[in-house]
């Protein structure tokens, strides 16, 4: 097994404390990679990391997208917050394919403050939108510390409302809509979840959550167990985190949409999946908002992927763990969606009663 030392107090030798292993195949990703993939993100390096994620990271074009006709790609350009620019979304769909479709509306990672909406593009349009038959919207949300908390989840919710407002020119079904994303994505759409219902907003058919980035604190067990062994640390989330929320980092009133580890009011959310590695920091939190889901009395579906660590499937894309994790997420997604097909007719629920301008009275109990 695997240990660390944990921190010293009052200057005592600390003792070893065990941490979960990798998974072997795992390993074998982490020693392939080398030191500068695990170099802390530090306020001094930031700029640098920034720079250095622009100029390598994939954004593939339109044309790109679009695999010799397998898709139709359009980039849109939508109202954004109020006081705030215009929205970038990249709106994709597999090509030939008449009515409506089920939307996935999705938010990259990059520990808020990298990562562009283009690039995740061609994998879930690979695995999620050609065989589900999926329209898929991508975000590109503002970064920090450029545009601080609450700019990045006002530009996802302003895209979002759009979406579904304009959901017959987009040929989408405004009633199944998907909320999700990744790492700093994957909190993002947990966020949007508890703004959208608090605002009324389009309601969502649920919410994919992957390794998502939730508690601003640093002070679950797992953070400080996973330090210097996890692929993210307690010194890169603390630079993420006082990037995207500035003097408001820490605060105790802090709102939940910020960071939606602290929200207390969980009920009336759509069905979680949420998933996350047992050799991440992030593993506690995420497992803790799971819990808070099911004691709200909601419907989540939390996976807890042995030996994984953060972002291990994209590291290591071949390994059985990353297939296993990809495939249970396509489970998901087809079974919210079978659900939902057999229950409504498509355009006649009450997104797209909002989205015609009409407002139910039941779409937001007390």
């Amino acid at each position: 097994m695997s240990t660390r030392r944990a921190p010293s107090e009052r200057g005592r030798v600390p003792a070893p404390k065990p941490v979960p292993p990798f998974d072997p195949e795992l390993s074998v990703a982490v020693a392939a990679m080398g030191k500068e993939p695990r170099e802390p993100l530090t306020p001094d390096n930031l700029e640098a990391r920034q720079q250095r994620d622009a100029a390598t990271r994939p954004r593939p074009t339109a044309e790109d997208l679009r695999t010799d006709g397998r898709f139709e790609v359009t980039e849109l350009c939508v109202p954004g917050p109020p006081d705030g620019p215009d929205v970038t979304l990249v709106s994709a769909r597999p090509a030939g394919l008449a009515g409506p479709l089920p939307l996935l509306y999705y938010m990259h990672g990059g520990a808020m403050i990298t990562g562009n909406a283009w690039s995740v593009l061609p994998r879930i349009l690979r695995e999620w939108a050609l065989p589900l038959e999926l329209a898929v919207i991508s975000v590109e949300y503002r970064l920090a510390p450029q545009a601080q908390y609450p700019s990045p989840l006002e530009d996802c919710y302003a895209g979002l409302v759009w979406a579904a407002r304009h959901a017959a020119e987009l040929h989408i079904d405004a009633d199944r809509i998907i909320i999700g994303g990744k790492s700093a994505g994957g909190g993002l759409a947990a966020a949007l979840a508890l703004l959208t219902r608090d605002r009324g907003g389009p309601q969502p058919l649920g919410q994919l959550l992957l390794c998502p980035m939730l508690d601003d604190r640093n002070n679950t067990f797992s953070s400080h167990q996973m330090t210097g062994i996890d692929m993210w640390d307690l010194t890169s989330n603390a630079t993420a985190w006082k990037a995207l929320l500035g003097d408001r980092y820490g605060a105790a009133d802090l709102p939940p949409y910020a960071a939606p580890s602290r929200a207390t009011d969980l009920t009336r959310l759509p069905p979680a999946y949420i998933e996350v590695g047992s050799a991440e920091m992030f593993r506690d939190e995420d497992m803790a908002y799971a819990n808070a889901i099911w004691q709200a009395g909601g419907q989540a579906e939390l996976h807890i992927w042995p030996g994984a660590y953060h972002g291990f499937d994209s590291r290591a894309p071949q390994a059985a763990l990353s297939q296993d994790a990809r495939n249970a997420r396509t489970r998901w997604l087809q079974r919210l969606l079978t659900q939902s097909s057999t229950r409504n007719q498509p355009g006649l629920g009450p997104a797209a009663a909002q989205s015609a301008g009409q407002s139910p009275a039941t779409r937001h109990p007390k």
